[in-house]
């Protein structure tokens, strides 16, 4: 690991991962009927702060996008193979929670496959694969810009289990003291079930 990489856009280079997540993302979501899509991203609800933090964790993100395909990779190092391992785990549980929202009814909240086991499954697989991509890429600048939008994509998470209570009631309540936010952490099934953005 190297705290800031050598910036360079290599044929064996980041951008590699970040085309496999955009064809791999792009192509699952392009398939779903627009009503899905439209709950993919419903952003009602959201507090001005909720969205100042998204938007935070946006910059961050693409900061590190950026950083990442420039950042020739060294598959040489152990480093590389864990955080690409990681990264395909990461993708191919994302696709999984997409489905599993993709075949939900639409008055119902999302509880089967990895729903099951997290609130937001999509976003831990999202932060997965993240992970596994400034991993493999090697450099403490990124993972550590990456961690950033991570702490500010939860405030993110927050309106949109806000927005699912809304919209579902006592049986979103129900299914937040039964199912932790970020799988099973801490062994708590009801983080954040009464959080004054809850009340």
């Amino acid at each position: 690991m190297q705290i800031f990489p050598e910036l360079t856009l290599e044929l064996w280079g980041g951008w590699i991962f970040l085309l496999l997540f955009i064809v791999v993302f792009g192509s699952v979501v392009r398939s779903f009927p627009k009503d899905v899509i439209a709950r993919l991203y419903d952003a009602s609800h959201w507090t001005p702060a909720q969205r100042n933090f998204t938007r935070i964790g946006k910059v961050l993100s693409l900061a590190v996008f950026v950083l990442v395909a420039l950042t020739p990779l060294d598959s040489t190092t152990v480093v590389f193979w864990v955080g690409s391992a990681l990264f395909f785990v990461g993708l191919g549980g994302l696709v999984v929670a997409l489905f599993n929202f993709r075949h939900t009814p639409a008055g119902e909240p999302a509880r089967q496959g990895l729903y099951r086991v997290s609130r937001n499954p999509q976003w831990v697989m999202l932060v997965l694969m993240s992970l596994g991509t400034c991993l493999a890429a090697g450099s403490w600048t990124v993972l550590g810009l990456m961690l950033l939008a991570v702490i500010c994509y939860h405030f993110r998470i927050l309106a949109e289990e806000r927005a699912c209570l809304v919209q579902y009631g006592e049986a979103y309540r129900a299914y937040m003291q039964q199912i932790p936010r970020y799988f099973l952490f801490f062994g708590v099934a009801s983080m954040g079930a009464h959080h004054p953005n809850f009340k």
